[in-house]
């Protein structure tokens, strides 16, 4: 058991496991506002021997080096790989922090928005149809560029909407090749797919200049990820063009500065962050402090 665990932020555990973070720790303190700096994470830590957080802040080895008790941080959100997380993983396990993450909680709901306004975009839902009259997504030609769990279930969606799906990843996928996913590499998935949907971990940026020329023109572009897939300045161009991007965030589109642009459509919310996510993020963090200290709930 932990003699004193902190949430540094908001977390978002249900009540309920919430109130299961008493069986983990002698001491809990909840915080729900976002530190502003690493001064502030490293007072709200103070003596702490364990601490939570989300998405929203960044733990730092200069916040860490304030913090002697430290052995155990508990990220409240995805964990991919050391170089895309929030908290410097590299320098916690220097000090023998061990540090947990969760993943695959909130993609149910991406694959929604992904398909929700993809079929308004064709269909022409309160806005012209995309090429002009009211189509399926039945023989559309659709690229993933990132095959992990989203990228996976985003193409399964698709696919059995009719759509002919292609794919980018680090290596072909047997279990796709057996669906009948085409792996190809990117530049001819580009060249290729109608819609190209960009599923990748936080700030891997695969599409570059080059890229958008192989893309060209008559594109719908999707990116779910937490960072933008791409440079902005030839995002900018490409735009210019008769294309769309869609983004659920701020951040997986760049920044507020493109909002405002006719070719973009971001609905400025996290689209994973649905009732049934945060059961599935509790129950992880849960299980995470559980696998850790040997208490069971």
């Amino acid at each position: 058991m932990f003699k004193k665990l902190v949430a540094i932020e908001p977390v978002s555990l249900i009540p309920s496991a919430e109130d299961n973070l008493i069986s983990f720790a002698e001491d809990v303190i909840m915080y729900f506002d976002i530190p502003e700096d690493d001064e502030e994470i490293a007072s709200r830590i103070d003596d702490a021997d364990a601490v939570l957080l989300s998405y929203t802040s960044q733990l730092t080895k200069t916040a860490m080096e304030e913090c002697p008790n430290l052995k155990y941080i508990g990220m409240c959100n995805s964990l991919y790989t050391p170089e895309s997380a929030n908290v410097d993983i590299n320098y916690a396990n220097s000090r023998g922090i061990t540090v947990t993450g969760i993943r695959d909680y909130g993609d149910e709901g991406v694959v929604e928005y992904v398909i929700s306004e993809l079929v308004r975009c064709l269909h022409g839902f309160d806005q012209e149809p995309w090429d002009g009259v009211a189509r399926e997504i039945t023989g559309l030609k659709a690229g993933i560029v990132g095959l992990g769990k989203s990228g996976g279930m985003i193409a399964d969606a698709l696919h059995f909407f009719g759509a002919d799906i292609s794919y980018f990843a680090r290596s072909e996928k047997e279990e796709a090749k057996a669906k009948g996913y085409r792996f190809l590499p990117l530049d001819e998935l580009l060249t290729e797919c109608e819609m190209i949907c960009c599923c990748l971990n936080r700030n891997t940026v695969l599409i570059h200049k080059e890229q958008f020329e192989k893309m060209g023109d008559n594109k719908i572009l999707f990116n779910t990820g937490l960072s933008p897939a791409w440079d902005e300045e030839p995002f900018i161009k490409w735009l210019e063009g008769n294309n769309l991007c869609y983004c659920d965030t701020v951040g997986a589109l760049g920044g507020e500065h493109l909002l405002s642009h006719p070719k973009v459509k971001c609905m400025q919310v996290s689209t994973g962050r649905t009732r049934q996510a945060f059961d599935r993020l509790s129950e992880k963090v849960l299980s995470n402090l559980s696998e850790f200290t040997g208490i069971t709930l």
